[in-house]
């Protein structure tokens, strides 16, 4: 289980460099959150969809042979860590 300062260190890197995060990265995040609150991950159409205590984001990928995730889910994951107090910008 990671610190709350190492989760907070890795949303910030992700916030830092949105053009280069994994679906790996964000679950990440996910995981070590787990032991802390309520997560759900599961399959949807074009990605994942993500339940973190109540608040839902999609992932996306750029194309299904690609390891980055879209711009649009990584500033979505943001949203969701600042409404979840993990991020300040």
């Amino acid at each position: 289980m990671a610190s709350d300062e190492a989760i907070r260190q890795k949303i910030v890197d992700i916030a830092d460099s949105p053009a280069n995060v994994t679906l790996s990265d964000i679950e990440w995040v996910a995981n070590q959150l787990a032991d802390r609150v309520p997560v759900s991950k599961r399959k949807a159409k074009h990605g994942w969809l993500f339940n973190v205590n109540g608040r839902k984001f999609m992932v996306n990928s750029h194309n299904p042979g690609s390891c980055q995730v879209k711009r649009y889910s990584v500033d979505d994951f943001i949203d969701a860590m600042t409404d979840l107090g993990w991020y300040e910008e």
